[in-house]
C-alpha cells in the first residue's frame, strides 16, 4: 500500500497541462469511460487523478482517488471489465496538510500545518488503446456486447394515418 502526497498529486496534474500529448490522451481517456456509462455509477464523476496516464505499448493507464466513505460503485468497474478494460481497487492513505485554524494546527518549528493522513480508494484502470481508437473515431458498436437477431425487423415509428391531425408543438 502506497502513501500518496499532495504534491505527487500535484505534480501529476502540473504534467498532464504542460504535456499536450498527456492531455489529449486523458481526454481520449475520459471520452472512453463516458462513452461506456461509467458517471452513471455512484461516486464515478468525482474521482480525482493521481497518476496518468501512462501510456504503453497496447494500454493507456491512469490511477484515480477517492475519499474512503466515498468508494465508486463496483459495478461500474464491471462495465470497464466487459470491455476487457483492467480494473484494479486499493485501499490506501493520501498525506494532505491540513488548514490551520489554532496554533496547535503548525507543525513544530515551520509556519506550514501538519500533516492528516486521510484514507482513501484508489482505482487503476487500464483502457485497451484499441477501444480509446474504435471509440475517438465513433464505432463503439464493434464493441457491443448485445446480441442482435439477424432477421429481426427494423423497429421503426408507426405512421401517422393519413387523416389524422396534425399535432402543433407547444411554444
Amino acid at each position: 500500500m502506497a502513501i500518496l502526497d499532495t504534491l505527487d498529486v500535484i505534480k501529476t496534474l502540473q504534467n498532464v497541462h504542460e504535456n499536450d500529448k498527456a492531455f489529449h490522451i486523458l481526454k481520449d481517456f475520459e471520452r472512453v469511460v463516458d462513452n461506456l456509462g461509467l458517471y452513471v455509477f455512484d461516486n464515478w464523476e468525482n474521482g480525482e487523478l493521481v497518476q496518468g496516464p501512462v501510456i504503453k505499448r497496447h494500454w493507456v493507464k491512469c490511477s484515480f482517488m477517492w475519499p474512503r466513505t466515498r468508494m465508486p460503485d463496483p459495478a461500474g468497474g464491471k462495465i470497464l471489465t466487459d470491455y476487457d478494460c483492467k480494473v484494479g481497487y486499493e485501499k490506501s492513505f493520501v498525506m494532505k496538510a491540513r488548514q490551520i485554524r489554532k496554533p496547535s494546527d503548525i507543525r513544530p518549528g515551520t509556519k506550514k500545518g501538519r500533516l492528516d493522513k486521510l484514507p482513501v480508494w484508489l482505482v487503476h484502470i487500464a483502457i485497451p488503446k484499441s477501444l480509446m481508437l474504435d471509440i475517438y473515431s465513433g464505432d463503439k458498436n464493434a464493441y457491443s456486447k448485445e446480441e442482435v437477431e439477424p432477421n429481426a425487423p427494423p423497429t421503426v415509428a408507426p405512421m401517422p394515418a393519413a387523416d389524422a391531425p396534425i399535432e402543433e408543438p407547444v411554444v
